[in-house]
């Protein structure tokens, strides 16, 4: 490790998409201090994520894995107790770990996506009973529950579990230590409980019924900031996962925020009329439901209407709005304490939004550029700031922040150290492969595929799905993903091969391999 360790601030919002922020074009949404920081970082255009749904994209940021190595392929099942993580590298070498803001490592929140299996699972879990319940909102409810020493790497956590005026874990807790009424702050969100100002077109567009103080975009900055300084104070390093809930669905920027976009002045994709010919079966039904008609909260469905797709832009705009504010409150404290120049800082997001694209909405085994492509920034000290095209994806923060920081690897990593593009723009991979896993169980009772795979190239996508369904469009000539290309041809052959090697090369065969070395689980 180097001599005077680098501190490490990872910021990550909740589906965020590419093109929804000031440095990647978007000439709408306000994003003064994401864009300062991103003038003085490496912006990647062209990132993506490992797989497009919440939990098995968070759970290789950390590890530096795919889904199917690390086990957590969909949001009904807990990344493993035992797996090694870049918080226990960092931990291990001295640093103060801290999570604040969502986890979603562990299925609590996400517990309505576990369907009954019959009998018994394919093994027996070997962790004390209660491991995978940390993020179980009601542990929270009455009083703050004992903490575990470790939390896959990280000594400290407060977390906001939830997502819009839901509030939830460490969060909830903070919330009523001001005053604040549980019953109503802690909500069910397949109800319209609470708020005001709600869309007559869609339930889930609202003003919360609390000041903006006790947003999730505030408590997890002023826990961030507090946490930083803890650590300074102290002179130890810091590895600090700050991650914001927002812009997730329900869409509800608090006060002043709610009101920053008016609805009737935001532009409207011109792809939401795609009438989806040759899409796979399940995009076409999904099209056809209209948010109103949703199965659950969190269910892909199609964009409404017109005017409901404006109210949400304008009200995801305003989320985002908020935690750009919340970005600059960190960088001043940086600033200020004079960490700016020892810390490495991130900013990303775990997944996009279709937002209306394709006649689709929200995410969910949708392999469109709206929901695979993220933003991503990487400020690290000494290197000079630009843009780049060369491919990146979330799967190669793990062995990024490792590599800056000097610290080593562990085996079962798979992605690739960032730090040649960082250095001069070059491209450290010549594809991107994308998973997307349904438990079959659940496969067997919807229209959607239980696999879909999709190879991201400089040039092209491909993807298919475990229906026999393929698409192939050039990411260059029509970006916006409009006009697929011929399955019959060479170039659907050749990148059916690219894929099939780059699934080869993604296998797994570190679980179970003999170690010279053990890390401490407390």
């Amino acid at each position: 490790m180097q001599e005077t360790p680098m501190n490490v601030l990872f910021i990550v919002t909740d589906q965020h998409r590419a093109k929804d922020v000031g440095f990647m074009g978007n000439d709408v949404v306000a994003t003064p201090h994401l864009d300062a920081l991103a003038a003085e970082a490496m912006v990647f255009d062209n990132a993506w994520v490992s797989n497009p749904v919440c939990m098995p994209n968070r759970a290789t940021m950390l590890t530096g894995r795919m889904p199917s190595a690390h086990g957590v392929v969909f949001n009904d099942r807990s990344l493993d107790w035992n797996v090694n993580t870049v918080a226990r590298q960092f931990k291990a070498a001295g640093y103060a770990t801290g999570l604040l803001g969502k986890s979603h490592l562990q299925h609590g929140m996400s517990r309505n996506a576990v369907l009954a299996y019959r009998g018994q699972g394919s093994s027996r879990s070997p962790f004390a009973e209660g491991w995978d319940t940390v993020e179980d909102g009601e542990r929270y409810l009455r009083s703050r529950p004992e903490d575990p020493v470790d939390f896959y790497g990280f000594d400290h956590i407060e977390l906001s579990i939830d997502h819009g005026a839901c509030l939830s874990g460490h969060h909830l807790q903070w919330a009523v230590d001001q005053g604040g009424d549980p019953s109503i702050l802690y909500i069910d969100q397949d109800t319209d409980t609470g708020g005001s100002d709600r869309s007559q077109n869609w339930r889930q567009i609202y003003r919360p019924p609390y000041p903006e103080a006790w947003h999730s975009t505030h408590y997890v900055t002023e826990r961030t900031i507090d946490f930083i300084r803890s650590q300074s104070a102290r002179k130890q390093p810091f590895f600090a996962w700050c991650s914001y809930p927002d812009p997730h669905h329900p869409m509800t920027p608090p006060g002043r925020f709610f009101d920053m976009y008016r609805p009737e002045d935001m532009p409207l994709p011109e792809s939401r009329h795609d009438g989806l010919e040759g899409a796979p079966a399940h995009l076409r039904h999904f099209a056809r439901i209209h948010p109103k008609d949703q199965r659950n909260w969190v269910a892909p469905c199609g964009f409404g209407s017109d005017a409901l797709l404006r109210e949400a832009i304008a009200a995801t705009y305003g989320m985002i709005s908020m935690i750009d504010e919340g970005v600059g409150r960190l960088m001043a404290a940086l600033r200020d304490d004079g960490l700016l120049d020892h810390t490495l800082i991130v900013f990303t997001s775990d997944h996009g939004d279709m937002m209306g694209e394709h006649g689709l909405f929200l995410k969910g085994f949708m392999h469109y550029r709206g929901t695979l492509q993220v933003p991503l920034a990487i400020r690290c000290p000494g290197v000079a700031a630009g843009r780049t095209d060369a491919l990146a994806t979330t799967l190669d923060l793990a062995p990024t922040l490792l590599d800056l920081a000097g610290l080593k690897a562990f085996d079962g990593i798979q992605g690739h150290s960032l730090r040649e593009t960082l250095a001069s723009q070059s491209a450290i991979r010549d594809h991107v492969l994308i998973e997307d896993d349904l438990p079959m169980v659940t496969a067997s009772l919807t229209p959607i595929p239980a696999r879909t795979r999709t190879l991201v190239t400089p040039q092209y996508r491909y993807s298919v799905n475990s229906k026999g369904e393929e698409q192939v469009f050039d990411l260059i000539e029509d970006p916006e993903e409009m006009k697929p290309l011929s399955l019959t041809d060479g170039l659907a052959a050749e990148l059916r091969g690219q894929l099939v090697q780059a699934m080869m090369m993604a296998d797994d065969s570190s679980r179970g391999a003999p170690t010279t070395e053990q890390f401490a689980l407390d």
